[in-house]
């Protein structure tokens, strides 16, 4: 069930995406990587090799980033870009990593705000350092503030008033909203939107995203404590699973709604295990913001007139499953 904001999103969202494809081939090869030539066809273009860096702040075991870098590498493999990939869930660690991409001498880098002020200071040198910078999923109130270019992703407030009213809508009295990794700004601003249009009332808990059995148990605690809890909201989609098998084990007859996609969500959205998922087209993020350092590298081209390029939100029902499901298989959506 596509909204109709859902719907203006994704008809602005064609027009870039037409102009990308318009471009695009898939001649040219990731350094590591070899990627699915089934989505672009032709050679890739006749720029200069160029190299992107891509700091995120993913703990081990999110699959988002999976298809999120699926996306990177596909345009990398039409812009002729070598794509270098990393990661630390820790603020201090990301920093690091970019620190890292400056001294590579790359010639764009593509980074993540979930922890803004740890990257302030490095992102400043990126910039004096002449290297052009794009943000993507979180932290895009911060991203002009540092110097990026753009940012690529949905607006986490606004997806989570969405959900709100959603659950609303469906009759909930009291949700769980599930934040699996303390401290980051997009996962506290989704539940703060939740709870600003939630007419029930919301309670947050924290886990450990990156330790799966802890955090079942801890969701499982939860539900055994309170058995008024008739929802829950979790901020990803291993999360998700989880919450699932936490609900069956405490008894629970809470639903369970999610942001993001992969292809065990849409399974569970078949089955109707999980009521609703938040997509914000991660695929989308990591094609763009490579695609955009080349076109700003290549042709001076900037994305969003200094505004964020939305990737979502769209909500997603089981009604949705059958056009979704042969992209999620393929680790696309």
């Amino acid at each position: 069930m596509l909204t109709t904001r859902t719907a203006r999103t994704a008809a602005a969202l064609v027009a870039v995406i037409a102009l990308a494809a318009g471009c695009s081939g898939s001649g040219g090869k990731d350094a590591e990587d070899k990627t699915d030539d089934s989505a672009t066809g032709g050679k890739a273009v006749g720029t200069p090799r160029m190299k992107i860096a891509m700091v995120t702040h993913s703990g081990e075991g999110d699959t988002f980033w999976d298809i999120v870098q699926k996306g990177a590498k596909q345009a990398a493999a039409k812009d002729n870009v070598q794509f270098l990939y990393s990661n630390d869930k820790e603020a201090k660690g990301q920093a690091e990593l970019v620190q890292a991409a400056i001294d590579k001498k790359v010639d764009g880098i593509v980074v993540t705000l979930a922890k803004p002020q740890a990257m302030q200071a490095v992102l400043a040198k990126a910039t004096a350092a002449g290297i052009p910078v794009v943000s993507i999923n979180s932290g895009s109130e911060f991203s002009a503030k540092f110097g990026a270019l753009s940012h690529i992703g949905q607006e986490e407030s606004v997806a989570g008033e969405a959900v709100g009213t959603e659950l609303g809508e469906q009759g909930k009295k009291k949700v769980l909203c599930v934040i699996h990794e303390q401290g980051n700004v997009s996962l506290e601003q989704r539940c703060a939107g939740v709870k600003k249009t939630f007419k029930g009332s919301v309670e947050n808990l924290n886990v450990d995203g990156t330790n799966a059995p802890g955090s079942q148990s801890s969701i499982e605690a939860k539900l055994q404590a309170d058995k008024s809890i008739d929802g829950i909201v979790t901020l990803g989609a291993p999360i998700a699973a989880l919450a699932v098998k936490a609900k069956d084990d405490a008894g629970s007859k809470a639903e369970i709604a999610t942001f993001d996609l992969n292809a065990e969500v849409v399974r569970r959205l078949k089955a109707k295990e999980v009521s609703f998922a938040v997509d914000q087209q991660p695929y989308l993020q990591g094609y763009l913001a490579v695609d955009e350092l080349w076109l700003y590298k290549t042709n001076a081209n900037v994305l969003g007139g200094g505004k964020p390029v939305f990737t979502g939100p769209a909500l997603v029902t089981e009604k949705d499953v059958p056009k979704l499901e042969k992209y999620t298989a393929r680790g696309t959506r």
